[in-house]
C-alpha cells in the first residue's frame, strides 16, 4: 500500500512537472511579436512594439546586441539630423547623457561624441541594453541561430532556433514576425522572393545600375561600364575601433593566421600614383585625417571618437583595396561557410593593420603613423578586442510590394516623390563599396564603387510597402528590404534602419490589434502613431 501511494505520488509529480514545463514554454515562446536580428533596426522594432503593449521576443545570433553600431561603427552616419527622429533620437540622447554624466558637459570626450552621434562601441551597447531593460515586455535571446521556418497557407507561423553553444532547439510562434537581419535570413527561410546581386540598367532604368566604373571626383562614367546585371555584392570588411592611448593599447605581436603581404602590395602603386592623397574638399565625419594624406595609412579612413579612440573604416578608393569578392558564398552559405568567410575577412583586416605597422617596405614615417593606433583593451573584451559583427553592407534584398530605386532617391530632375504610405525618410547619399578586385586596365577606380558622397543629398520618403513580402504574410522586413542594389546603398544606414524598425514594430501592433495581416494595416493609423512618437515621415515635414 505504501509502495503504491509512493508510486502514485511520484507519477503525479512527473505529470505536474510536465504541465508546468509545457505552460512555461508556451508562455515564453508564444509571443505577439518575434524579431530575428538585434541590429539597431531590430532593437527599434522591439521597443516600439513593446511600448504598444505587445509581448516581444528578440533573437540574436551573436552574444551581443546592436549589430554594427556596437561592433566598430563609431559614427551614426547621417547628413540631415532633422530628418530622423523617434527611437533613434532616444539612442543619441542616451549616448550624450552617458558622456555628460561621466565626464561633464564641457569635457573633450563629451565634445567628441558630437551630441551623441559618435560613441565608443561599448557605450553604444550599454545604451541599447538600458533601452531594452526599460521594456519588461521584451525577452532577449542571445546566441541563438535560425534553424527553420514553418509556413502554411503563405503565412509564417513559427520558427525553430538552435542555441549555438548547447545545441538546444526551441520553437517560437508569433502573431507577427520581423526579419531584422542584415542578410535577410528569416524571410529567405520562409520562402519569400528576394534579389541577390545587381540589377541591369534596363530593369529599372537606373543610370548607376549593373557593372559600372564611376569617377567619384568628376561624376562621370568610365570605360568598362556596361550596366549589365550580375551576382556580385559590395565588399564586406570589419569596421575597427582603434585607440591612440598607449596605456589602453592591445598591440599586435604577430601577423594574423593566413597573412600574406602580397594582399597589400597594390597600395604601393596607389601611393606612387597619388591615389592616397586627400580629397579636394574635406567634409567633417568622412574619415579624413590630413596627416594620413599621401601615406599608406590612407588605406584607412579614420575619424576621432571619445576616449582617444578612432572609428576606422577601410578606404574603398585605392586600387589596392583587397576585400572585393572575398564575400562570395557568404549569404547562401551554411554556418561553417560563413565562419570561414568571417575568419578570412578578420585576417585581411588585421593583416592590413600589421602590414602598415610592420612591413619593412612601408616607409618608416608611415609605419610610425600606423603605430599610433592599436586595438583597445577595453573594447570587445570577449573577442580578443576585435569586432564580432562582419560588416555586411548588402545581402539579400526583399522583393516586396514596392521596390525602392535610384529614381526614388535622386529623381530624374523632378521633385522628390511623395508616397502616401511613407513611414520614414532616407537621406544618405548613394555609397556602395567595390564589387571586384583590381582588373587589368583599372587606373582610377575599382569596378562597382559608387562614391556619390559629394552629390547633393536630397531626403526622400520611404514607403511602408518596401517592408512587405509579395506573398508571405505575418512578416515585416525593415532592414534587408525591397530595394534595388543602387537604392540599398543609400537606405542601408543604421539611423534609417532604426526608423524603419520603429515603423515595423508599430505596424506589427496594429496588425495584431485589428486581427489583420501586416499588408492590410491602415496607413493613416500607422502614420498617426509614428508622428506621435516623433518619427519624421516626409522630406517636407508634411
Amino acid at each position: 500500500m505504501n509502495l503504491g501511494a509512493g508510486k502514485f505520488s511520484k507519477d503525479m509529480k512527473l505529470i505536474l512537472t510536465a504541465i508546468l514545463v509545457a505552460f512555461a514554454a508556451s508562455a515564453l515562446f508564444a509571443q505577439d511579436v518575434v524579431i530575428y536580428g538585434s541590429t539597431p533596426g531590430g532593437i527599434a522594432a522591439a521597443i516600439s512594439a513593446a511600448r504598444m503593449g505587445r509581448e516581444v521576443t528578440l533573437i540574436e545570433y551573436h552574444d551581443h546586441i546592436g549589430g554594427m553600431t556596437t561592433s566598430g561603427l563609431g559614427k551614426s552616419d547621417i547628413e540631415h539630423r532633422d530628418m530622423i527622429g523617434g527611437i533613434f533620437k532616444e539612442f543619441v540622447a542616451g549616448v550624450l547623457e552617458h558622456y555628460v554624466k561621466t565626464y561633464g558637459a564641457e569635457h573633450e570626450n563629451t565634445k567628441l561624441c558630437q551630441d551623441g552621434y559618435y560613441a565608443e562601441p561599448h557605450v553604444a551597447e550599454k545604451v541599447f541594453e538600458a533601452m531594452l531593460a526599460k521594456e519588461p515586455r521584451i525577452t532577449a535571446m542571445k546566441g541563438w541561430q535560425l534553424h527553420s521556418a514553418k509556413v502554411t497557407d503563405n503565412k509564417l507561423r513559427g520558427i525553430a532556433v538552435v542555441n549555438r553553444r548547447s545545441g538546444d532547439e526551441r520553437t517560437l510562434t508569433a502573431k507577427v514576425f520581423i526579419d531584422a537581419t542584415y542578410e535577410g535570413d528569416l524571410y529567405a527561410a520562409a520562402g519569400a522572393k528576394f534579389r541577390l546581386g545587381r540589377e541591369s540598367r534596363g530593369e529599372f532604368g537606373e543610370p548607376h545600375a549593373g557593372i559600372v566604373y564611376f569617377d567619384y571626383q568628376t561624376h562621370e562614367f568610365l570605360p568598362g561600364t556596361t550596366g549589365a546585371a550580375d551576382d556580385s555584392l559590395p565588399a564586406y570588411t570589419y569596421r575597427l575601433c582603434l585607440t591612440t592611448d598607449p596605456a589602453n593599447a592591445h598591440r599586435l605581436t604577430e601577423p594574423p593566421p593566413g597573412y600574406d603581404r602580397k594582399d597589400y602590395l597594390g597600395y604601393f602603386d596607389d601611393l606612387k600614383a597619388g591615389r592616397l592623397a586627400g580629397p579636394k574638399v574635406i567634409k567633417p565625419g568622412r574619415g579624413y585625417n590630413p596627416k594620413h594624406f599621401d601615406t599608406l595609412v590612407r588605406a584607412l579612413s579614420v575619424a576621432d571618437i571619445p576616449n582617444h579612440k578612432c572609428d576606422v573604416n577601410i578606404n574603398p578608393r585605392p586600387l589596392g583595396f583587397p576585400f572585393s569578392e572575398e564575400n562570395r558564398g557568404y549569404i547562401d552559405g551554411d554556418g561553417t561557410t560563413r565562419q570561414r568567410i568571417c575568419a578570412r575577412h578578420r585576417s585581411l583586416v588585421l593583416g592590413l593593420l600589421w602590414f602598415l605597422q610592420n612591413d619593412p617596405e612601408v616607409p618608416a614615417a608611415h609605419r610610425a603613423l600606423a603605430n599610433e593606433m592599436h586595438l583597445p583593451k577595453d573594447e570587445f573584451t570577449d573577442n580578443a578586442h576585435f569586432p564580432w559583427q562582419l560588416y555586411v553592407r548588402e545581402g539579400r534584398r526583399l522583393i516586396g510590394e514596392y521596390t525602392l530605386t535610384e529614381h526614388d532617391i535622386t529623381g530624374k530632375g523632378q521633385e522628390p516623390k511623395h508616397h502616401a504610405d511613407s513611414i520614414a525618410v532616407g537621406e544618405f547619399p548613394i555609397d556602395s563599396f567595390p564589387t571586384r578586385k583590381h582588373q587589368p586596365g583599372d587606373t582610377l577606380v575599382l569596378e562597382g564603387y559608387l562614391g556619390m558622397l559629394d552629390y547633393i543629398t536630397r531626403p526622400y520618403e520611404i514607403p511602408y510597402r518596401i517592408m512587405l513580402p509579395e506573398k508571405i504574410d505575418g512578416l515585416i522586413v525593415p532592414v534587408a528590404a525591397s530595394t534595388t542594389h543602387v537604392a540599398f546603398s543609400s537606405i542601408r544606414m543604421e539611423p534609417t534602419w532604426m526608423s524603419l524598425g520603429q515603423a515595423a514594430g508599430v505596424a506589427a501592433h496594429l496588425a495584431i490589434q485589428n486581427n489583420i495581416e501586416p499588408r492590410k494595416v491602415p496607413t493613416n493609423e500607422l502614420q498617426s502613431l509614428l508622428r506621435q512618437q516623433g518619427q519624421v515621415l516626409s522630406h517636407s515635414n508634411r
